[in-house]
């Protein structure tokens, strides 16, 4: 039973890995599951014995990505408060694991960005629901800041929590595509110094 499902898992695996790869590449509209099961190398059958149809695989790779990342984001901020820092430095702290998460994933941060301004499609409100499982683990920091004092209660928490993670989402990919050279310290620090500047009021 469990090393069944352990398969099932790694098959999945490589099935989300194949989609947003090719969807990334050429589309959604073009993309055919022959193309997502050859470039998986697994059987076409396989493909709908684990997803009802194209719509199905594309909407749980979006859900299974941003929950990857919500975590990671969640990870971070937790480690800072084990170890008695700031919430502004677990903002800080979540804007790295944004970071070394969207390198590691550069295909599904591109399709997430590019389809997250279609307004045609049947996944739509999939879209919403990924979208606020990751900006609600920046809010829950954010309130937590304002509660404690580290910052203003005048801060409009979930717009600001959208702005940081817009920030990173689009910073990441820019320097991914025009700025390859520089390398993940740089952009950090980047990044930081308008975390420290702009929202915590204070200098970097």
């Amino acid at each position: 039973m469990d090393s069944s499902h352990t398969r099932r898992d790694a098959t999945r695996r490589k099935l989300f890995e194949a989609a947003v790869t090719l969807i990334a590449e050429q589309g959604f509209s073009s993309t055919t599951v022959d193309e997502i099961a050859e470039r998986a190398g697994v059987a076409k059958g396989t493909v709908y014995y684990n997803f009802a149809s194209k719509n199905v695989l594309f909407e749980e790779l979006l859900r299974h990505g941003i929950e990857l990342l919500a975590t990671s984001l969640q990870a971070a901020a937790d480690e800072v408060a084990d170890r008695g820092g700031t919430r502004i430095d677990a903002l800080d702290a979540m804007i790295r694991a944004g970071l070394d998460f969207i390198s590691r994933y550069p295909a599904l941060t591109q399709l997430y960005v590019a389809e997250l301004w279609r307004t045609n499609r049947a996944w739509q409100s999939t879209l919403m629901v990924v979208r606020e499982r990751a900006v609600a683990v920046v809010e829950g920091v954010l309130r937590e800041a304002v509660g404690s004092g580290e910052l203003s209660e005048e801060i409009d928490v979930p717009l600001t929590a959208s702005a940081l993670f817009g920030m990173v989402l689009v910073a990441a990919l820019d320097w991914q595509s025009y700025q390859p050279d520089r390398s993940i310290d740089e952009v950090h620090a980047a990044l930081s110094r308008l975390l420290q500047g702009r929202v915590s009021g204070r200098p970097a």
